[in-house]
């Protein structure tokens, strides 16, 4: 079935011809107007002088989880459809030129409307006007009826942003981590890919460029969808573009403790800690998880973002160790890592290993036999705040061993929304956003990564300055904030009850869990105690927040019967 505002553009220019998902038609003094308003109304926008924005849909699968998908990326349009048929439109003068312009103006406002409702959705909208005199040609049926009509019409398109803007899609504070998209095929193929990409593109996922990566972004289901069933069931999140490290050598304690904050030492067999890489500055290079196992080396895990900063950072340290006559390597693994995060993960998993995952605990790894798949390390970790674990499997069986595990009707596929909105629930932070090479631990409410030995003796890099941070305090503090209204995105000012400018968000979106908005940011010491009110600035309006504790969300982290 052709729809109706889709016939009534055929006498459009075919580049402002979009086929619409949804449509928006004006109300006059109460009153619906254009020939597709007997359309179940969806959402209504009041405007001013008795005029209303209502959105409404054509077809019943369009619902609130499309518009959700709409929200994460699909490319959509929508027409404002308006006649100038009212008698509150005809001037006393009768002369058409000023009842055009009347209309216009009218217009131009509902389409300012229904823009700015779609800016916490992360699109960007172009409106177009055409004006038509109403004759029997050009006028659809409705306004061929009153003799001597204006109409108009206004084609909202919503779509992503080009290369430079944000990328469809993602959410807004993962854009600084994005690939740039280009009209040509050249910047797809000089991303790099994981041996599962074929894989996620045949289970429909879409795929964006990320930290040089191609990622998906969601699979067929919404990004909020993903998110829940994460936290109520058990989803998989291909986490192969991170970097993976194994430290071999008697003295290789020793060199990882040279670049980390972390007590290694006092690491028990197969036991992980997170930890931070820190610069002379005390600022923070990046943040990863070091595990000491029983096989004679330590199993590294460092962002993708990072990794070649990480690999040289490492590669320049083995080479001074080397010639100081230590005993340390380094081999860098070309193997897949697979996250498996939520509650029943245990039980999809332990249906594929002969170990008893009731022993492994939190940030405790072992090599397991994976639903047949041998040589896995499985590290029981996350970045969700859910029970999960994370499955270091040679790269010849990772579809495999994916295929495996999704074959339970409890496992699904996710991709890096879900994961990014999971992981500010659980108060984790985003290297690049939350903390960076500037930021150190004591900002950034990350003292407990650092080792109380380290602590008294000094010997890490930065350590003059991370340590008398730790009793003097700091000038400003990492805090979670909470809010109701528009969403709170990465750079919005955060204020004080008076207006002062005290901080400034890093992360932020909308939590599918608690249905209000959360974000975290630094602001100064003197606002960081939980409770305090501010105000965060959205669209230049000062709106009320709190400081609030993290996580936002309790985790759910796995530490034994």
């Amino acid at each position: 079935m052709t729809p109706p505002a889709a016939a009534a553009t055929r006498d459009e220019p075919d580049d402002h011809h979009v086929s619409p998902k949804c449509f928006c038609h004006l109300l006059l003094m109460g009153r619906p107007v254009g020939w597709t308003s007997a359309s179940p109304w969806k959402r209504r926008f009041p405007l001013a002088d008795g005029l209303s924005l209502i959105e409404s849909t054509e077809w019943s699968w369009i619902s609130v989880r499309s518009r959700s998908l709409t929200r994460w990326g699909y490319t959509s349009s929508v027409e404002i459809n308006a006649l100038g048929t009212h008698p509150r439109w005809r001037p006393r003068t009768g002369d058409p030129s000023k009842m055009a312009a009347a209309l216009i103006r009218q217009l131009q406002q509902a389409a300012s409307v229904y823009e700015a409702s779609l800016q916490p959705r992360r699109h960007s909208a172009d409106t177009q006007l055409t004006l038509r005199r109403g004759s029997a040609d050009t006028a659809p049926p409705r306004a061929r009826a009153a003799r001597g009509s204006m109409w108009a019409r206004v084609l909202v398109r919503v779509r992503s942003r080009t290369a430079g803007s944000r990328s469809r899609g993602v959410p807004q504070h993962l854009q600084q981590h994005l690939q740039p998209r280009r009209a040509s095929s050249s910047s797809e193929a000089s991303l790099k890919q994981t041996v599962l990409h074929d894989f996620h593109r045949a289970q429909g996922g879409r795929m964006v460029g990320f930290a040089g990566w191609s990622m998906p972004v969601q699979y067929r289901d919404s990004h909020i969808v993903s998110h829940m069933h994460t936290r109520q069931h058990c989803s998989i999140f291909d986490v192969s573009h991170m970097l993976q490290t194994k430290v071999h050598g008697k003295d290789r304690i020793k060199f990882m403790e040279s670049l980390v904050v972390a007590d290694i030492a006092e690491l028990q067999p197969n036991q992980g800690t997170l930890t931070l890489f820190t610069n002379e500055k005390g600022g923070i290079i990046d943040d990863l998880i070091v595990t000491k196992t029983d096989q004679g080396y330590l199993y590294v895990v460092s962002n993708a973002g990072c990794s070649d900063k990480d690999s040289a950072l490492m590669k320049s340290r083995l080479a001074e160790f080397k010639a100081a006559g230590l005993d340390v390597d380094l081999e860098f693994l070309d193997q897949a890592l697979i996250a498996l995060q939520g509650p029943s993960m245990s039980r999809v998993l332990q249906a594929g290993v002969k170990e008893d995952l009731g022993k492994l605990t939190f940030m405790t790894s072992a090599l397991a036999s994976v639903f047949g798949v041998p040589d896995c390390r499985v590290t029981r970790c996350g970045y969700t705040g859910e029970d999960g674990v994370e499955i270091s499997v040679p790269l010849s069986r990772a579809v495999e061993l994916t295929e495996k595990l999704l074959a339970n009707g409890e496992v699904k596929l996710a991709g890096l929304g879900a994961r990014d909105s999971l992981r500010l629930e659980a108060g984790l932070c985003l290297y690049g956003n939350d903390i960076d090479d500037a930021t150190t631990p004591v900002e950034a409410t990350l003292v407990w990564t650092i080792g109380k030995r380290r602590r008294q003796a000094r010997d890490f890099p930065g350590a003059d300055i991370i340590v008398p941070q730790i009793k003097a305090k700091t000038a400003r503090k990492r805090v979670g904030l909470v809010s109701t209204g528009p969403p709170v995105r990465q750079h919005t000012p955060i204020l004080s009850p008076e207006g002062k400018v005290i901080g400034e968000v890093t992360s932020g979106c909308p939590s599918p869990c608690l249905k209000k908005n959360i974000a975290m940011g630094y602001v100064e010491a003197a606002f960081a105690k939980n409770g305090t009110a501010v105000q965060v600035e959205v669209r230049k309006k000062a709106v009320p927040a709190v400081v609030s504790k993290m996580p936002f969300v309790p985790t759910n982290y796995y530490s034994g019967n």
